[in-house]
């Protein structure tokens, strides 16, 4: 399996000539750097909630066009995107298959946020290795085994260093993606990544420094 960090928390996974794309959100083409023709030939769409930086619905709607792609995402979700013509596969916390990919949605809260009601939102365990947790930093994961990789929020108004920290630390993972970083520029970004680089280093874990749009690992 390989895992393609574009900008913010939009994450291609390929496995077997099929590809998932998860959260296509607005900070992920608001520079232009990466646009949506380059995920022309995706086979399916996971959408976590419906935040914009998670949901830009102009920019997948042309990925759809483009692709054909089935999208999968939950009901408030649905209600969103059927008002812009899309249709979807409704997802409820189970186990379920797509193309080559065995997926655990997981019911999760949103971490606090000031003034804004929380949506309804599913973490994913991809293949039984790699755990999306979206934007929640919850135990859920109790019943989960240490992961190959954990998809990690990293900046947010929700959270702080010691917060993120602490989540990863209780998880133990052996690798981590930073994700939820598509509003800091480079320099920061190096900042930030060089100290979490040298905490996670301490216990093991590795830290992918993925700064560069189409950064990738391979599990």
């Amino acid at each position: 399996m390989k895992i393609y960090k574009y900008i913010h928390s939009c994450l291609l996974f390929e496995k077997d000539d099929f590809r998932l794309l998860f959260d296509p959100g607005k900070f992920a083409f608001a520079e232009g750097l990466v646009k949506a023709e380059q995920f022309s030939s995706v086979n399916a769409v996971i959408i976590t909630h419906n935040h914009p930086d998670h949901l830009d619905t102009e920019q997948l709607k042309t990925i759809i066009e483009l692709s054909g792609a089935k999208i999968y995402t939950n009901s408030e979700v649905a209600k969103e995107l059927a008002a812009s013509g899309l249709s979807c596969n409704l997802v409820e916390a189970s186990t379920f298959h797509v193309g080559p990919f065995v997926l655990q949605a997981i019911n999760v809260e949103h971490e606090p946020i000031l003034d804004s009601p929380l949506p309804d939102m599913q973490a994913y365990m991809v293949d039984g290795g790699v755990l999306n947790p979206a934007d929640s930093f919850g135990n859920f994961y109790q019943g989960i085994k240490q992961p190959e990789l954990l998809i990690l929020p990293v900046m947010a108004p929700f959270t702080t260093e010691l917060t993120v920290a602490a989540f990863a630390d209780r998880l133990k993972p052996k690798a981590i993606l930073p994700v939820h970083d598509g509003y800091a520029k480079a320099f920061f970004l190096e900042q930030r990544y060089k100290t979490y680089s040298q905490h996670f280093e301490k216990q093991g874990i590795t830290f992918h420094q993925a700064i560069q749009p189409g950064f990738s690992v391979s599990i």
